[in-house]
């Protein structure tokens, strides 16, 4: 098998544009899921008057994590369907998973200092 024939990966029009619009579909459904969590923990802090900051802050953190890590995998998928040969989807491929480990150590980095404050708060003693 030639290189050229090897490296080619073609997607049909068809399938490609098919494809795209199920992305496209789905980042839609997951920014109207967004809003609508966003708009019930919005509701449930209201409520909440007993919600302490730190678990407030663990929270909010973790949620914007969350939103983070999946726009960067719906990005991923959608440039992968766009790929037109082999060796560009292994370059996205590595360009994702490094950017998802640079992700996830500056996440945990800041969730264990804003877990290490909310404990040394939550010890402080009541004035």
């Amino acid at each position: 098998m030639s290189n050229d024939a090897r490296d080619r990966f073609e997607i049909p029009k068809e399938v490609r544009s098919m494809a795209e619009a199920s992305f496209e579909q789905a980042r839609k459904t997951f920014e109207k899921f967004l809003a609508s969590a966003q708009e019930t923990a919005g509701t449930m802090e209201e409520r909440g008057a007993t919600v302490r900051a730190g678990a407030k802050d663990i929270s909010s953190k973790a949620f914007s994590y969350a939103e983070n890590n999946l726009k960067a995998s719906l990005d991923y998928a959608e440039s992968l369907v766009k790929a037109k040969d082999v060796s560009e989807v292994m370059r996205l491929h590595s360009e994702y998973v490094q950017g998802q480990m640079r992700a996830l150590a500056q996440q945990a980095s800041e969730m264990g200092q804003i877990v290490g404050r909310a404990a040394m708060d939550a010890i402080k003693p009541k004035s």
